[in-house]
């Protein structure tokens, strides 16, 4: 039976050496073996599990509702693979709702520049794209932080977009992390480790990085936030149930034994 390194895999799939990792560290995707120096080795089974994590993915199911599918009793891959197909579909057929809206919204923008007149009617321009509260959240924010929410913003507008897209993504992922370990002590390492990076990255997000003052306070009052407004702790616009409170404790916790 054939077996492939970590790096061999990462680089069949398309993913990262680090995601790989992480998928072994929450027990989403174990190497079938490891050598005496401690290597991870995979093989054809572990492949077929790293397509299905990677269907779902692409289909927007979290990594913890992932591993809960995968590692039901009454999972049948055939089955699987089926439904995969008819999900995907439906997602290609909304993308090609989403390119025509694109080409319609060009030939609109031309059009008026050259003409002067307004030839797309205004729900054309949202055709193929998910109703999302992004508004609602931003006027929260605003009602919450004030002028921070500004700084904030213009510190973000600064950045390239590939940095900012990389800060999203990180910061995405770190969250999806945190809300697979709401069973976990919110006070333990392996929890902690995980709310400094938080930390990092909403320091990072609100643009006060290089800022001496550590904002202790407002970084617990957001924590207290997420259990005032679940939407806040939405992961992929699915509730997960306790991860508000979760949030509050842990960051708590880390502001009054590292940030205080």
């Amino acid at each position: 039976m054939s077996s492939y390194t970590v790096r061999q895999v990462a680089a069949f799939a398309g993913v990262s050496v680090r995601t790989l990792h992480l998928y072994d560290e929450i027990g989403l995707l174990k190497p079938a073996n490891r050598t005496e120096s401690r290597y991870r080795l995979y093989g054809e089974q572990e492949l077929l599990r790293l397509q299905q994590i990677l269907f779902y993915k692409e289909l927007d199911f979290s990594l913890e509702e992932i591993g809960r599918i995968l590692d039901s009793p009454d999972f049948d891959i055939v089955q699987a693979l089926s439904q995969h197909k008819i999900s995907l579909a439906a997602k290609r057929e909304r993308l090609d709702t989403l390119l025509e809206t694109i080409d319609k919204t060009i030939n609109h923008i031309i059009h008026t520049r050259n003409e002067g007149d307004f030839q797309m009617k205004p729900e054309e321009l949202y055709e193929g794209l998910p109703k999302e509260f992004a508004t609602t959240y931003r006027d929260e924010a605003h009602k919450h932080w004030g002028n921070a929410v500004k700084k904030s913003e213009e510190a973000l507008r600064k950045m390239n977009k590939s940095d900012l897209a990389k800060l999203r993504e990180d910061f995405k992922e770190n969250w999806k992390i945190l809300s697979t370990m709401t069973a976990q002590d919110p006070t333990s390492d392996a929890v902690q480790e995980r709310i400094v990076r938080h930390y990092a990255l909403t320091r990072a997000l609100w643009g006060t990085s290089a800022s001496s003052d550590n904002q202790a306070a407002q970084f617990q009052g957001l924590g207290e936030l997420y259990i005032e407004d679940t939407r806040f702790t939405e992961v992929d616009g699915v509730q997960v149930l306790g991860f508000g409170a979760f949030m509050s404790k842990a960051m708590t916790y880390f502001v009054e034994t590292t940030l205080a």
